[in-house]
């Protein structure tokens, strides 16, 4: 199990990316956050476990129906400061 950091590229705000992402990440039981950026992207970080790496890289993929990922970038990250028992959108 590691904790990721994506940054989501497109065409992700205003078009519901962070609903359908937070229900799609909750119904797969996924922890952790989804929030806006200022320049325009999307944050997503999950604790995600080895075999459920592709399962989330699709979810974040695929999007809302509005929604145009363009390009995904991810990393491990160590210090993580969320504490939830499930993925909410945070502001």
């Amino acid at each position: 199990m590691a904790y990721y950091r994506f940054i989501i590229y497109g065409e992700v705000q205003c078009v519901y990316y962070r609903k359908f992402v937070s229900q799609a990440m909750m119904k797969k039981q996924f922890k952790g956050y989804i929030r806006n950026l200022s320049d325009g992207t999307v944050e997503v970080v999950a604790e995600v476990f080895d075999d459920d790496f592709e399962s989330v890289m699709k979810i974040l993929n695929e999007g809302s129906p509005l929604s145009k990922v363009k390009n995904i970038n991810y990393e491990v990250v160590e210090d993580v400061t969320f504490r939830t028992d499930g993925f909410e959108i945070r502001q």
